[in-house]
Formats: structure tokens, sequence, C-alpha cells
């Protein structure tokens, strides 16, 4: 009998809980069979739609979700005792899946019905993601205490999916892919088994319930023998160091969304093979097979994808999955010489590595150092020069550059969803509504009982339910918190990485005009990268602000999460010559003005104001009409050329001829 598919999904969530549990609706009458459910930045980092770091970030990259009503619409119609829901949600997990539970139990829903998954990996969000709320020893006891809740209570739950995905995306090699997450999964394990919450003989559901987000690139040969790799190494760790018996405890389940970082913005329709490619890397081999599968819209690189164009996605799998013969055979590599050398080769690294990031103490530690974020870094920085000097090929981009006119993008604006501009007055109005109809004594006394218990060692999950049946939001459970825990800022990992050590002549040219530049000015120049609002995907920036200082620039990177009035408080404090903001949630036309009134207000208006991100062309052009020095989108790939285009408006800006 040929193997039943695995799970198909569509991560999907934006503008508004009604909206959304709509697309869901319409998705699983596709044939759609799990859920995958994107929550909006104020949402993942703990802040109510009203804060002010939630300015233009709103029902952007996800379906605000800050209260048990929000929750409710969301599922509205859809019987979570039969649904699969996978959220992607981490810092705020706990609060997520207390408001899942409470809306299923009103739903008449017990909890032990439940299934699912709650990514949860917090350890990632340091090196990759951005959307921590608390340092790592906080955010850990959070995840324990999570963990240990849902053996008992929720059991057919996934507590936790360890995230490798955006490791990949902050440019891991499948070594240190591999390397991190695993160790990520040894600090959560060794937590949970230290705290005793859970008794020893229930520990191997522990490691059983444990799962795995990876990515998958396009080298679509040794991504499936990574995950061929993933799972001994896997089995290896949870039988010697957790003494686990039953092979089926010891199995890597895991899930995956294949690669964005690689989709182009040159050629979009070319992403389509590259996402066939890599959806092939994790279903080709039986024995390392996904258990779930969602695939990123072609249009990605452009902006928000259309409903039709998640269609599409999931197409691509249907027929995979139903029209070859795939899912017919045995595992197809089983014996290859060639592939069992590959996955020794990955096995070894990866060992080596893990035992380098133990000796420092573990995961923890080598986030806390600046370790692994420094390795990402450098691994990105060694990627994005093998693009650059042509050595790595991307197809439409640095080779193979002539088209015919694509009617896919004809009509660039039509060519994406554009999010509903009511979204985040909606949202606002919505909470504060919600605020005026509760008992404000109860949600009070609620949140003094989770501060309370935040100052032990008790299990935060039960403070937590009641919290959310009183009618506590998710911002006010998060400031809660936030005065127990403190706040966290994370390593950026940009000063430890080496210097280019040959420049070539297209970069020590530029080197040379900068040198030049801030000669005739009489100082050495300063170059501010920003990244407002709550968008923590800093790979670009952190890739700009290497290659500016490797160009001579003394760069001022604070890291994420800044207020339009930091990033300028920043720029007047340090001098700087020109600012440089980094957006890619969608944003960009509600904080890049701010940020323009506030340099005007500060009396730097004259400061060349550069951005870069996922941005429209048309919003590009309106930016620029109204005073924005240049816009840089995922096509301009050479980081040089950017630098030189900096050094030209800082000049025009100081009347240099």
């Amino acid at each position: 009998m040929p193997d039943k598919p695995w799970v198909m999904r569509t991560y999907a969530g934006h503008s508004s809980a009604a909206e959304s549990n709509a697309l869901y609706r319409r998705n699983l009458a596709k044939g759609q069979t799990g859920l995958s459910v994107a929550f909006d930045l104020p949402t993942q980092t703990g802040y109510d739609p009203d804060h002010e770091l939630s300015r233009g970030e709103v029902g952007k990259v996800g379906v605000p979700i800050p209260h048990l009503g929000a929750m409710r619409r969301l599922f509205q119609d859809i019987p979570l005792d039969t649904m699969n829901t996978s959220m992607t949600i981490n810092a705020t997990a706990m609060w997520l899946l207390a408001m899942y539970q409470v809306a299923a139990e009103e739903q008449g829903v017990d909890p032990s019905l439940l299934s699912g998954t709650t990514q949860n990996d917090i350890i990632k969000e340091y090196l990759s993601r951005g959307t921590y709320v608390f340092g790592p020893a906080p955010s850990l006891r959070l995840t324990t205490d999570m963990i240990a809740y849902t053996v008992s209570t929720i059991p057919k739950w996934n507590p936790l999916n360890i995230c490798s995905y955006h490791l990949q995306e902050a440019g891991a090699t499948p070594t240190q892919e591999l390397a991190y997450a695993l160790t990520t999964a040894i600090a959560v394990l060794d937590s949970v088994r230290d705290s005793g919450q859970v008794p020893p003989e229930e520990f191997e559901k522990v490691v059983g319930r444990i799962s795995f987000f990876v990515n998958a690139g396009v080298r679509f040969v040794e991504e499936m023998c990574k995950m061929r790799a993933f799972g001994r190494l896997w089995d290896e760790i949870t039988r010697e160091r957790y003494g686990v018996q039953d092979p089926k405890m010891r199995r890597l389940r895991y899930g995956v969304q294949v690669n964005s970082l690689g989709l182009t913005e040159a050629q979009p329709e070319n992403n389509v093979q590259r996402i066939v490619l890599e959806m092939l890397g994790v279903t080709l081999s039986k024995d390392a097979r996904a258990r779930a599968v969602q695939l990123p819209a072609w249009n990605e690189a452009l902006g928000l994808p259309r409903p039709w164009d998640q269609q599409w996605s999931l197409r691509l799998q249907q027929v995979l999955a139903f029209e070859s013969d795939l899912l017919e055979y045995d595992d197809i590599f089983e014996g290859s010489v060639v592939i069992e050398a590959k996955v020794s080769e990955l096995i070894e690294g990866a060992k080596a590595e893990i035992d380098r990031v133990q000796a420092m103490g573990g995961a923890v530690a080598a986030v806390e150092s600046g370790y692994m974020k420094q390795a990402l870094v450098g691994s990105h920085s060694e990627r994005r020069a093998r693009i650059e000097s042509g050595e790595m090929k991307v197809v439409g981009v640095n080779s193979y550059v002539e088209t015919e006119p694509s009617p896919l993008t004809a009509d660039l604006d039509g060519a994406i969803m554009t999010a509903d501009p009511e979204a985040e007055a909606n949202a606002v109005a919505d909470v504060r509504a919600w605020r005026e109809q509760r008992d404000q004594s109860a949600v009070d006394e609620s949140l003094q009982r989770l501060q309370r218990e935040a100052k032990t060692d008790a299990n935060l999950m039960q403070a937590t339910l009641e919290a959310v049946r009183a009618g506590a939001t998710v911002g006010e459970w998060a400031g809660a918190l936030r005065e127990v825990f403190g706040e966290y800022r994370a390593p950026t990992g940009v000063s430890g990485v080496a210097s280019v050590a040959e420049a070539g002549a297209e970069l020590t040219a530029v080197r040379e005009r900068v040198r030049q530049t801030g000669e005739e000015l009489g100082t050495r120049l300063r170059f501010l990268v920003g990244k407002p609002g709550l968008d923590g995907h800093s790979n670009g920036a952190e890739q700009i602000a290497v290659r500016a200082r490797d160009a001579g620039f003394e760069v001022v990177y604070q890291g994420i999460r800044l207020t339009p009035a930091q990033i300028v408080a920043a720029a007047v404090a340090e001098d700087v010559h020109a600012v440089g903001l980094s957006i890619l949630s969608g944003s960009h036309m509600e904080l890049v003005p701010d940020v323009q009134q506030a340099m005007d207000e500060a009396g730097i208006g004259d400061v060349p104001l550069i951005v870069g991100g996922i941005i429209p062309e048309s919003d590009a052009r309106r930016m620029e009409a109204a005073g924005v020095a240049a816009v840089f989108t995922p096509k301009d790939f050479g980081m040089t050329t950017i630098m030189d285009r900096i050094v030209d408006e800082i000049r025009k800006a100081n009347d240099l001829t």
C-alpha cells in the first residue's frame, strides 16, 4: 500500500482574526490538511496593537491575536478536536497555547484531544528571527513549564518545534544547522529533566513530543542527506544522553518550510522550480521524509502572496503526492555509496560543532557570548560574497539575466496582496473595546498572581490560563513578566566577523572614496544602520553593517526593535553622515515617514536616508519622491555597489563635487 502523504499546510494569517478565519476555511476546502498560523509581530513580541512599537506592524506578517476574543474568532466554525494546528509563535507561546486551550474548551473540546504544535524555540530567536521578549534563562523557564504542562494535560500536543529553518535563513551551513538545532534540543531537554516537573518514567514522552521545523534549500541532494544525518544524530542523542529505549520516541519528527532565502525578486517565475526542488529534498527519501510540508509562494520576494499564490503552492504538493509514484516505494537511496558518504561527512562535522558548543556551556552560553550569532553572520557574509563574485550562480540575478517580459509581473502592484490599510486601526479599536467590557479587577488579580509565581519556581501555565480567562491581553501578560524578568537585547554578531582579507578592485575603489570623502569633511564617515519597529529579520541589516565596515565606514548598529525616536537620537549622538533603515515586514510606508519627521525635528533632515527591504516598486518611488535618498530591494544584490551609492548620497548632501 502507498504511504500516507504528509500533512499539507500553507503558512497564513493577516489583517484580522475574521479575515484569517475565512482564508483558513477556504484553504481547508481546497484540500489543505492542517493549519499553520502566522501571527503578526506585535503578537509575537508581546505588545498590544496600540503600543508605540506596534505602529505599522499590526496585521502585516500575520494575524493580530491579542486576547481570547480574537482567538475565538480565528477558529470559529473550525472544529479544534479534529484539526492539527501549527502556531509559529515563540516568546509568547505559553500565552497563545493557553488561549487556544480555552477557545477549544469553549467549543466543548477536552484539552487531551488537541493536536498541533507551538514552535516555542526561543534560542533561534536570538540568532536569526529576533522575536524574543525575555533573556535566555527566563525564556527557557517558560518553555520548560509549557512542556511539563502539555505532557500531562495536552499529551498529543508538540510543545516545542526546534526551528533550524531560520538558522539557514541567517546563513547557517548544513553542518551549523544540524549542530545548533541539536544543541538547542539538548538545552531544553536538560532543563525539563533538571526541573523535576516530569517524573523520570514520563521523560520518554517529553522526548517523543519534541519536533523540528527545518529548512530545505535548492541543493536538494545535500538537503536530503542533511535530513538523514539529522535523524541518525537525534536517535543517538536521545538513546545515549537520555536513555530513551522506545525507537518510536527516538524518531526525528519534522515539518518543513522550504527555503525563502533563495527566492529572487529578479525573474521571480524561477522561484517555482526552486520551490519544487526544495520540496523534493524533504520528500524523496522515505526514511527521512517530512511529516508536514508548507511551501512559500513564488512571489514572496516581491511582497505578500495572494490566496491564489498560496493555492499554487498547495497544488505543487498535491501533484507530487497524488499524481507521482513517490509514495509507492521504500527508501530509494538505501545503500547508495554517494549518499552514505555525504551523510557521514555531515554527521562528523555536526558532532564536532556540537562538542564545541557544549564545551562552552551549551546553547544558552553560546548565545550569551555571541559565538553562535557571530558564526552565522560570518557564514552568511561568505555566501553573499560568493554570489557577488559570481562563484555561486543565481539564475536571473548574477547569471542568465536576459529575460522576456513576464506576464506574471506585468502589473507589479497586482502581483502581490496589499495589506488592509484599516487593519491596524480596527485592531486598536478592538483591543480597546475588549478592555472596556471585561472585569478589570479580575485581570489585575490574575496578573498579580502571574508576577508572584514568576518570582518562584512554580509552573506558570496555570497563572497564564487564569489571565486568559480573566480577559488579559498579550501585552499585559508579557508586560507583567517583563517587570519580573527584565528586558533583553541579544548580541548582533557584527563586530566579531572577520574583515574581508582580499578586497578586490571594486571594494578597494569604494574604500578609497570613503577615505577621500572623510578627508574632505574632516572626519571618518559614519553610517547608522537602523531596524525600526518590530521586524526582527536582521540578516540584511547585519550584512550591510559588515560590508559598510569593510568599506571603511564607522558603523553604528544597535540591533533590532527600535523606535524612530531612538534611531534618530543615535544618529544625532553619533553625528552620522547617513542613516540606513532595513524593513522587511511591510511597515515601511508608516515607519519611514516617522523617521523622516523625527530627523527633521532633530535638525538632521539633510542627512541622507537610505531604505532597504521587501518593498514594492510603487512604494519605492513614493518614498524617493518624499525625500528618501535611495531605496534598495532584494534585486540589488551587490552590496559594494550599495556602499558606492551611499557615498554618492553623502557627497551630494554635503555639496562635494
